[in-house]
């Protein structure tokens, strides 16, 4: 999740300035076009195995405080640092404690996967030191909603409050759940219409390459990505498939429209956040809305509210892809890999929409209403997901060789496909190993994945 937004306090007069702010993110150039990845993981204290409190000196705020040696400028909300930047990069504290570093805009996966392990490293030895450590999964394996600590950032409060009015498990989705996104240029409204139809299509079956939460409050759940369930009782306002997406004359505009009647959150003003739920940000441009009476809407407000989008796949001036389950440490680069083949070469994007672009809407949402469940063994017309798994991986594989961006010892990107390969190839993903794993040699105990998947 996001803190307050960088846009200007520029005040909105009409919906064009709303419309031209998503599109500013247009690069014509291909060779201009970056990767953003966005990594969560789990906190938890290395003796009793209990998620991080902010406070004391096995809490949050002491990794924050502990990771400043490498240069990190701490950022703060009132009297907590509540984040940490650096280089185009932050550290941001999440709901439930959980840590997210949200990368730089690079060049080349290379790159990312290199500021990942750089960032795991400083993690580790700060968290060694503490007495703490961190574990990708996609859902707190362990521990009840109520014995989660909860972090002091207002945004959080609101939400924490608004969230049962609109669903059963939002709660859940904000204290217990890991996620490792992807953010992705476009070169034009054209462009990012293709892209968005192909990302939300395909998030099902990221979800399924990467399903990794099949426990929870220590038992097994019934479900391969419990973190993917958790959005479908969430908030059905901002959530979803977002099916205008695939409408004749969908754009900026079009989503623009969407996200004008996505109801607000809360207003942020003189470093305090106001409010605002269920609120209009129609109301807002005209001033009148009640959470701010008289002030009327500016675009960083705007910025501010394009986070409270969840979508499976979202718009800001970029495109974001959010189906994945957390991991360890040795699958994370698999992910912006898998996206950037697919996204960033012509021919591997348009044999991408040619696998999607005949699924109807129907089709659509069962992959995605089933794929929590059942993963790659998810039914599509005559095979499963497995199936379609393995067509996306040949083409991601096939645009990550076009763009031949080498490391400095000659590699292409490809290898970094290899641990998705091993899962379409053997048709059991991540949670089925864990569920195995339970049932087998760690005798119906949730407790060796702090140390299996510890990073």
């Amino acid at each position: 999740m996001s803190g307050p937004a960088k846009a200007a306090e520029t005040p909105i007069a009409d919906k064009r300035q709303l419309v031209d702010y998503v599109a500013s993110g247009e690069r014509p150039h291909a060779s201009t076009w970056k990767i953003g990845v966005e990594y969560e993981k789990f906190g938890f204290d290395h003796k009793t195995l209990r998620p991080l409190p902010y406070e004391g000196k096995h809490g949050i705020k002491a990794m924050l405080t502990g990771l400043q040696r490498f240069g990190w400028e701490p950022v703060r909300e009132g009297d907590n640092v509540i984040a940490l930047a650096m280089d185009g990069q932050s550290i941001s504290l999440e709901p439930g404690g959980q840590l997210e570093l949200s990368g730089a805009p690079l060049e080349t996966l290379h790159q990312t996967c290199r500021e990942l392990n750089t960032h795991l490293a400083q993690v580790k030895l700060v968290g060694d030191e503490l007495g703490v450590g961190f574990v990708g999964l996609g859902f707190q394996p362990k521990w009840r909603r109520a014995e989660i600590p909860v972090m002091p950032k207002g945004r959080y409060d609101i939400m924490r409050n608004y969230m049962p009015k609109k669903g059963r498990l939002g709660l859940d989705m904000m204290l217990r759940t890991c996620t490792v996104q992807v953010n992705l240029d476009f070169g034009s409204e054209p462009d990012m219409v293709k892209k968005m139809r192909v990302a939300l299509a395909l998030q099902p079956v990221a979800t399924a390459l990467f399903a990794n939460s099949p426990f929870t409050e220590g038992v097994p759940n019934g479900f391969l990505s419990y973190r993917s369930q958790i959005w479908t009782d969430t908030d059905p306002d901002r959530t979803g498939m977002l099916p205008i997406a695939f409408e004749d004359g969908f754009g900026y505009e079009r989503y623009v429209d969407w996200a004008l009647d996505v109801p607000m959150y809360f207003v942020y003003r003189d470093g305090k956040y106001a409010d605002a739920t269920g609120q209009s940000f129609r109301d807002f441009i005209a001033g009148r809305l009640p959470a701010a009476p008289g002030q009327v809407a500016t675009m960083r407000d705007w910025a501010d509210h394009l986070t409270t989008l969840f979508p499976e796949a979202r718009l800001k001036t970029y495109l974001e892809m959010r189906g994945a389950d957390g991991g360890p440490w040795w699958r994370l680069c698999a992910l912006p890999a898998l996206w950037t083949g697919l996204m960033y070469d012509n021919a591997s994007l348009d044999a991408a929409w040619d696998l999607v672009k005949s699924w109807t809407a129907a089709e659509r949402q069962e992959m995605r209403d089933v794929v929590p469940r059942l993963a790659l063994k998810t039914p599509f017309r005559n095979g499963t997901v497995r199936e379609i798994a393995a067509e996306v991986l040949a083409i991601s594989a096939a645009g990550l060789k076009a763009r031949n961006r080498l490391s400095a010892a000659g590699e292409t990107e490809g290898h970094f496909l290899d641990s998705l390969r091993v899962i379409v190839e053997s048709g059991e993903t991540p949670a089925e190993n864990l569920l195995r794993d339970y049932h087998t040699r760690w005798g119906r105990s949730v407790d060796p994945v702090f140390e299996e998947l510890a990073y």
